[in-house]
């Protein structure tokens, strides 16, 4: 059954854009990975790639909760690991933090056909303002929702419905552009259509998403494309 909009047609198109920022609009998931990296060596712990589901993607507290787990620092303990690890994750972010290619054009295509669009992060506000304040800055979004604006954070769907609920458009009709498992993951079960363009960890397929290598690939007719494409599996339901 394909879901429904508010006068309980069923959805034809595209309504809104959401947007991931670490990793798919903004280069960093590096910078991300060099302060956890940081904090891990504090703490004695050396990061390796068999770290990475934990932190690439992750809310603060989940990497933090992972830390105090492989080094035993219950003594500094998962808030204070959460706030060690924000402080150096924004002194990164301040000193800059690149588009990913393609974001720009991307953005300024949105905006000039008048599509809405909004940012669904998985960091706290503070970083969240910090880079739309930098790389981000003077991009439009209808809003930004930050790891602090719902009570649970990707790879839950609370962040993607409250974007689709402030928007008044059903979840069928956005599409989540994300580059990590749990970002997929949120979209996925927020009942979104999924645009896959990976960063730092391969991301598997699945019914609903689509992929692209880059954004440099994605326009606005091929956003439409992807709703079209998945309405006929999308399930009714705000």
């Amino acid at each position: 059954m394909t879901e429904l909009d508010a006068e309980g047609g069923a959805v034809t198109g595209l309504a809104a854009v959401l947007f991931d920022m670490d990793g798919t609009l903004v280069d960093t998931e590096v910078l991300w990975w060099d302060a956890t990296e940081e904090v891990a060596a504090r703490l004695g712990h050396r990061l390796t790639r068999a770290d990475a589901p934990e932190v690439v993607g992750r809310a603060v507290e989940d990497t933090a909760a992972h830390l105090v787990r492989v080094t035993g620092g219950r003594d500094t303990g998962e808030d204070g690991v959460a706030r060690a690890l924000t402080a150096a994750f924004e002194e990164r972010v301040e000193k800059g933090a690149p588009l990913r290619p393609g974001a720009g054009r991307l953005l300024a295509e949105l905006e000039a056909e008048g599509m809405p669009f909004a940012l669904v992060s998985a960091s706290p506000r503070s970083v969240v303002d910090s880079v739309t304040g930098g790389a981000l800055a003077g991009v439009p979004f209808t809003f930004t929702l930050s790891a602090d604006d719902t009570v649970r954070t990707k790879p839950h769907p609370d962040p993607y419905r409250e974007a689709a609920r402030r928007l008044g458009v059903p979840y069928a009709a956005c599409v989540a552009v994300e580059d990590s498992p749990d970002g997929a993951a949120s979209a996925d079960a927020a009942g979104c259509v999924v645009l896959v363009v990976p960063s730092m960890l391969p991301v598997p397929a699945g019914p609903g998403r689509v992929f692209a290598d880059s954004l440099e690939e994605v326009s606005l007719a091929s956003l439409r494309r992807s709703v079209a494409a998945a309405a006929p599996s999308r399930v009714t339901g705000w």
